[in-house]
């Protein structure tokens, strides 16, 4: 029988819809490649190719917007918002607008044009996640800003539109309401029993772990009670710490090892699904140390969004998470 299940964090529900089972392997793609790109501006070569570079990391030195760099952080070519002007906040009757002031970049997480995040190393992976915390430090700065979102979508079908492996951040002057319907959960849940409440799903899905992927000292890797998608993925720093810019080296080593695992895990079970991930963090001014925990969301795009769940905010999922959770367990990497 088809269950219905809560997230017990912004009361979102899903439907893990049985009368519909797939077996874990009919989930498997095989996927056309991206369209070939006769130039690539994202490659050692082309940098003239990019707006000047914000941050890149050179183990040997150089001058910037020059090959020899193993992460690179530049302004997008086609911004979303841009950094420059004032918010010039206005009122038009009954309604509200602002100007389009923000940050919108790229992290170039490779030179290597075929690369992808699950087939870097470890260590070039921790630069990726330092990559980030620089720029967040760096944005947290202005004032004007509120919000850091950096997001990932890989392949074709999760909306990239360049195949050179790369993450997306956008600085917000105002937070987004998504994120604010989970502080508000959180802030709720820690009123009512004065602890966090990731807290309280990491300790529940340690002890059940019937629903875990991959854990190490500092992180757990689980498939989410009330998934929204196919073999969702949370990965999730085991101690309390709301802000991702404020973590340690070794965190950002732990959470290296972990993501590292959890993506190949997805790719060898998968055949390298394309998928969106999304870094949930604190907004930049806002105290939330208490209550909020910040964690990464891997979302895999193996089933479509559509009327139902446009109309409905419910989401329909084919497997049960412990089933999800068992197959990537089982992935031999």
């Amino acid at each position: 029988m088809p269950e219905l299940r809560r997230d017990p964090i912004v009361g979102r529900w899903v439907i893990i819809s049985t009368e519909r089972a797939h077996r874990p392997t009919d989930f498997r793609q095989v996927l056309p490649p991206m369209p070939a790109q006769p130039l690539c501006p994202l490659c050692p070569g082309n940098e003239a190719q990019t707006p000047t570079e914000i941050l890149a990391y050179r183990s040997s030195g150089g001058a910037p917007n020059t090959p020899g760099w193993s992460v690179r952080v530049v302004p997008n070519k086609f911004p979303a918002l841009q950094i420059e002007g004032e918010l010039g906040r206005e009122g038009i009757g009954f309604y509200d607008r602002m100007n389009g002031v923000g940050a919108h970049e790229v992290i170039i997480e490779s030179p290597d044009h075929k690369a992808s995040l699950a087939s870097l190393s470890e260590k070039h992976l921790e630069d990726v996640f330092w990559a980030y915390r620089d720029r967040i430090l760096d944005l947290r700065k202005d004032s004007r800003l509120r919000y850091v979102l950096i997001f990932k979508n890989h392949g074709a079908a999760a909306g990239a539109t360049l195949e050179h492996t790369h993450s997306q951040l956008i600085a917000l002057p105002i937070v987004p309401t998504n994120v604010l319907n989970e502080i508000a959960g959180c802030q709720e849940h820690y009123k009512e029993k004065e602890r966090c409440i990731y807290c309280d799903i990491i300790r529940q899905e340690v002890a059940d772990r019937s629903r875990v992927v991959g854990e190490n000292a500092e992180f757990l890797s689980v498939a989410p009670f009330a998934p929204r998608f196919p073999f969702e993925v949370w990965v999730l720093p085991k101690k309390h710490i709301s802000y991702f810019e404020e973590s340690q080296k070794f965190q950002f080593e732990a959470l290296a090892r972990i993501f590292s695992d959890t993506l190949r895990r997805l790719d060898r079970a998968l055949g390298s699904p394309p998928f969106n991930f999304i870094l949930h963090t604190s907004p930049l001014h806002e105290k939330t140390g208490e209550f909020y925990h910040w964690h990464i969301e891997v979302m895999p795009k193996l089933a479509q969004v559509a009327g139902f769940e446009w109309g409905t905010g419910f989401y329909i999922n084919p497997i049960p998470p412990e089933d999800a959770a068992a197959f990537l367990r089982d992935a031999e990497i």
